[in-house]
């Protein structure tokens, strides 16, 4: 379970708690929060097994604030950059849960890769290829690191990361170094193009097409 079902979930079973205590005191049935809870929990439940946690991932998304959907497109920017300046395709984008819901993808947002390209490329049997795709993988929690200072997002980064590394026979003793390593070459490749960065998240904020997006990057970078 994420840490915001997680988090949900916590701060449910505070309410009910409180609400026991205060009940008796505003003559509250025991019921009522008792029930509400239940319903709540079994919301979740359901969502988490029929629908894949989609369901919570959209409220959650719904409440987000400003600053939030800030972060999510200077995170996704974080990627479409790497991968495009590292020879990855692209085939599409989303920036928010219901984006992804109607595109069929998990999360919030995400950066899809062609995954034609990945298989021709032999991913799995290429050092160069594995080093650039890990630095791709990261790069959105290095975008955060260099305009925030710090990460909020990136779990499923590091998950995916982790699979690949499992995948291709790299130890996973070796997994933070590889993450640290991998973070660094992203920041270095984003401060190198910062103003770029910059426009290009300008451009997916007003969700702009991926093909639009490669010519100003095209344009930018072949200037520098």
């Amino acid at each position: 379970m994420e840490s915001t079902s997680l988090n949900l979930v916590a701060i449910t079973i505070f309410v009910m708690m409180l609400s026991a205590l205060l009940g008796p005191i505003f003559h509250l049935s025991p019921f009522i929060p008792a029930g509400t809870t239940l319903g709540i929990l079994g919301l979740m439940t359901l969502d988490t097994l029929s629908w894949k946690g989609k369901g919570l991932t959209l409220l959650l998304d719904f409440f987000a604030s400003a600053e939030d959907r800030q972060r999510i497109i200077h995170h996704e920017a974080g990627h479409f950059l790497a991968a495009y300046c590292l020879g990855i395709p692209i085939n599409d984008y989303t920036l928010s849960a219901w984006e992804a819901i109607k595109k069929g993808q998990p999360g919030i947002g995400c950066v899809q890769f062609n995954d034609t390209f990945l298989a021709e490329q032999k991913i799995l049997e290429t050092p160069l290829i594995i080093e650039r795709f890990s630095t791709v993988l990261m790069s959105g929690i290095a975008a955060e690191i260099v305009i925030y200072g710090q990460a909020n997002g990136g779990e499923e980064d590091r998950q995916n990361l982790r699979e690949l590394m499992i995948v291709s026979g790299i130890n996973q003793n070796h997994y933070q170094t590889k993450a640290n390593w991998s973070i660094l070459q992203a920041k270095n490749l984003i401060i190198r193009n910062q103003e770029t960065y910059e426009e290009l998240v300008k451009m997916m904020e007003k969700r702009q097409s991926v093909a639009d997006c490669y010519q100003l990057l095209q344009e930018k970078l072949k200037q520098n």
